[in-house]
């Protein structure tokens, strides 16, 4: 991020911001999706995740050795489209929003954006975030339903089919299952990233020459590419260990009424809404059971933290370069 905010010639604008967030969504998720698979997999498995057990998956290795075993290596890409679709989406409409946002409280009173940075970066990282889920939702429930279906058992022909199959047999609101506990998570989640992102990159890491690089066109003092990258997975890390429960109980309430293309996974849950789905994890599997998928799922975050927020800035900063 730059640390001389108050630099005109550093604005970046909507536009610039939605094609750097764009392609830092694509290519974050063309690396990280085997993670994602891995952590759906698990969220939605019932029987215990650990050796000895019959459970279906029960190691990152043992399940990274099944899927590709029984259903091919690409299995791990499994969703792979509609997830780029969610990526692009939400990385456009998130980075554009905040940014806007930003630049908004910043020109209406520096004094007062200047003494409260910190908190205003978490209220528009969460106000960017909710908007931008809201609008990339439908992605996230399709990609979920084709990596939680058994590929011997297939519900869906791709893409398009499950999109159209979804409307056709389930109704529009299908699509939004599971939108009230990602809602609930997203705001702080992102909240979280921002603060702590640019907590890291604008008062921390910049302090230290290391971590410091020099624009002669504007002579602003920018975070270093490794800054970046030591700032997301640390924001990613934080942001997700503290929403985690939300996250697994998102995705089990999307694949209510699916549950028939599982039954090779073993046991399945069959719950009338968020609470019923959060009683039901507890009561039959355990409190730490809302925690199940944490490891790929903390490696994901990490991963996509950093390389998100580090290919965004260096976008952003390649296309204000151009410009000037």
């Amino acid at each position: 991020m730059v640390h001389a905010i108050n630099n005109e010639q550093a604005k970046v604008s909507v536009i610039q911001s939605a094609v750097a967030g764009g392609a830092s969504g694509a290519i974050t998720r063309a690396i990280a999706q085997p993670l994602d698979v891995l952590k759906i997999r698990f969220q939605l498995q019932l029987e215990p995740i650990k050796h000895g057990s019959n459970s279906k998956y029960n190691s990152v290795v043992q399940a990274v050795s099944s899927i590709v075993k029984e259903e091919g290596v690409f299995a791990l890409w499994s969703g792979h489209i509609p997830a780029q679709c969610l990526s692009i989406s939400y990385g456009i409409v998130q980075f554009a929003i905040f940014e806007k946002l930003t630049q908004t409280c910043q020109s209406s009173d520096p004094q007062f954006f200047m003494s409260n940075k910190h908190w205003i970066n978490f209220t528009n990282g969460g106000v960017a975030a909710t908007i931008a889920t809201i609008a990339s939702f439908p992605f996230d429930t399709v990609r979920t339903r084709l990596i939680a279906e058994q590929k011997t058992n297939k519900a869906y022909k791709g893409f398009v089919d499950a999109f159209s199959t979804m409307i056709k047999t389930e109704g529009v609101r299908a699509l939004y299952k599971g939108l009230v506990p990602t809602l609930g998570q997203i705001a702080p989640h992102a909240g979280i990233q921002f603060a702590v992102y640019k907590l890291l990159t604008d008062n921390v890491l910049s302090q230290v020459k290391f971590f410091q690089r020099q624009v002669s066109v504007s002579s602003t003092v920018e975070s270093s590419l490794i800054a970046n990258l030591i700032s997301g997975s640390i924001a990613g890390f934080v942001a997700k260990t503290a929403i985690y429960p939300f996250d697994l109980v998102k995705k089990r309430l999307q694949i209510q009424g699916f549950q028939e293309h599982r039954k090779g996974f073993g046991r399945q849950m069959y719950c009338r809404g968020l609470l019923d789905c959060i009683k039901l994890t507890i009561v039959e599997e355990g409190f730490l059971s809302l925690f199940k998928g944490y490891l790929p799922s903390t490696c994901k975050a990490v991963l996509v933290s950093a390389l998100h927020f580090a290919l965004y800035d260096e976008v952003k900063h390649f296309l204000l370069r151009v410009q000037r």
